[in-house]
């Protein structure tokens, strides 16, 4: 036999190869030879027939192995020739004759009309037992089968664990394309790209690929060998819908049954990702949160973000980038009435909220890349600047856009909290990763501080640090220690001190403006101030005793 043909299972195409079943001990103990077709025994055994009627073609499907012993293969040559080119037609993957009483050689015409056909067919020396041969192939078949199953569960259990993670729809595609080797895009049902993931020939990003193959031929069939795999609906009424499409275009490698699997997997997990999202604006816009997520967390690296925002429409180019990052909190549903974030989710309120956000924030003059995070209730926005020194500038102008709307999106009821608005460094893409997460957290550290148009991210880096230390013990003792006796004063007494001695260290103890913003006169400030120093125990001249005040009046707002 040609020793030199790939014989591994074919684990991939949920088989094994004619070169593998010649291999194994049941046709091996028939001393096969191969006559015909040596160079294709790479190909792919489906099933195993055996059978001994000239009209066997009719019962095969293809890619069978099929086994005879010659008795229906006709006494004439023309005979034999229209049986070989009828299983060559039909596809099947191999021939092979146990010779004996019916052949002791096999005949010249069937032989020329195999290696025409380009069919394997071989021939059997020793008498083998059809019944066992067939139960081995069956097997060796079973066990591809599984382990192809493996590894499609395989790819499902880590696209499960990356959303269970915090990852979004990207990191889930990137997942598909690692496995396949192939760039991957999820397709609105109308054919417009919403993601793309992977990379195309010698490293080209993937909207090259889908610009080039998919872009101008939305209607077209994709190229041959593509995997395309429909991401169900959810919701009443939509049995049968389709929300998305993956597609799988083979541009780096040939696409197995293996990675159709794998994409059936996935597309189930998108489903239920995407089963809230009713429009496509919404859609778009979780999606670019997940994109603006997974950066921050490091999910998806500095040298890969520019690729995949351009993708999802965001190009600035070389000029620094600016997070931003508004936090929601629970909001009401747009209908009216208090609601849990997944109920506003299903009134379509992050839909409305992200189509206002992006009206609004189309005047600002600079790119924009908008993205909403429900889970978390957070608007993640990154901004191209012309230069750093116009942060300022623009943070103002993002921040009216974000706040205008919300209250177009009627996502703040009068009597709720105002949302919070923090803004980072402006910076590479390196420093955009950094910087949303950071002001992420931030936004999170800042409910419930004064309201104001926007925060600084580096401003409130200690209001983030007790924020993070919200659940230990010692804060809750060190914020009792400090302030207790003026808690317990305010809660039984009036006027209330612990706001008149906020203010006062706003101001670095300049008691003039203290009594202005407080609107009392000099005299009743000193007394105030007196009575805290006399509750506290404390000198308000002293810094460590202001430092320490300082952190418990901004500790207070995380502990009961």
């Amino acid at each position: 036999m040609d020793s030199g043909t790939d014989s591994r299972p074919d684990t991939q195409g949920a088989g094994i190869t004619v070169q593998r079943a010649l291999e194994l001990p049941g046709l091996r103990s028939g001393l096969p030879e191969i006559v015909a077709g040596a160079d294709r025994l790479s190909r792919t055994v489906r099933w195993v027939h055996a059978g001994e009627v000239p009209n066997i073609a009719s019962l095969l499907k293809g890619g069978e192995l099929l086994l005879t012993t010659g008795y229906g293969l006709g006494t004439r040559p023309a005979e034999q020739r229209a049986f070989v080119r009828t299983l060559a037609e039909r596809g099947i993957a191999a021939l092979v004759v146990e010779l004996g009483p019916r052949f002791s050689r096999l005949p010249a015409a069937l032989v020329d009309t195999a290696r025409a056909a380009d069919l394997p067919l071989v021939q059997l020396h020793r008498e083998v037992p059809f019944v066992a041969v067939t139960e081995e192939i069956h097997t060796e078949i079973v066990n591809g089968h599984y382990a192809l199953l493996q590894r499609a569960e395989e790819v499902h259990r880590r696209c499960t664990e990356a959303l269970l993670g915090g990852g979004g729809v990207p990191h889930v595609l990137g997942i598909l394309a690692g496995f396949s080797g192939n760039p991957v895009f999820l397709e609105t049902a109308d054919g417009r790209l919403l993601y793309a993931a992977g990379e195309g020939p010698e490293g080209a990003d993937p909207l090259q690929v889908w610009e080039g193959l998919r872009g101008p031929h939305k209607n077209a069939p994709p190229p041959a060998g593509s995997v395309l795999v429909d991401v169900p609906g959810g919701g009443p009424g939509t049995a049968g819908s389709v929300r998305a499409r993956l597609v799988l275009l083979p541009v780096r490698s040939a696409l197995a049954p293996v990675h159709r699997i794998a994409a059936e997997r996935a597309a189930g997990i998108l489903a239920v990702v995407l089963m809230q999202a009713r429009q496509e604006e919404e859609l778009a816009a979780r999606g670019r949160g997940d994109f603006l997520t997974d950066l921050a967390e490091g999910r998806i690296s500095a040298q890969d973000a520019p690729a995949q925002a351009r993708v999802l429409g965001f190009k600035p180019g070389g000029s620094p980038l600016l997070p931003v990052v508004m936090r929601v909190g629970d909001p009401p549903s747009p209908a009216g009435g208090t609601a849990r974030t997944g109920e506003a989710e299903r009134g379509g309120g992050w839909a409305v909220l992200a189509r206002a956000v992006s009206e609004e924030l189309a005047a600002v003059g600079v790119p924009v890349l908008l993205g909403v995070r429900p889970v978390e209730g957070r608007v993640l926005v990154l901004l191209g600047l012309r230069s750093e020194s116009e942060r300022a500038t623009v943070a103002d102008r993002v921040a009216a856009a974000l706040r205008a709307g919300v209250e177009r999106a009627g996502m703040r009821r009068p009597g709720t909290s105002p949302p919070v608005v923090v803004v980072g460094m402006a910076g590479g893409w390196a420093a955009a990763s950094a910087g949303l997460r950071h002001a992420a957290e931030t936004a999170a550290a800042a409910q419930g501080l004064t309201d104001r148009p926007w925060h600084d991210a580096r401003r409130l880096d200690i209001d983030l640090l007790l924020w993070r230390l919200r659940d230990h013990p010692d804060l809750a003792a060190f914020v009792d220690r400090a302030i207790g006796p003026l808690r317990d004063h305010d809660r039984r007494s009036k006027p209330p001190l612990l706001p008149t001695l906020e203010t006062y260290l706003a101001h670095a103890g300049r008691k003039a403006e203290t009594a202005r913003e407080l609107h009392l006169n000099r005299q009743t400030l000193y007394n105030r101030l007196a009575r805290i120093g006399e509750l506290l125990g404390t000198d308000l001249d002293d810094p460590q005793t202001v430092l320490a005040l300082g952190l418990a009046l901004r500790a207070r707002r995380h502990v009961p």
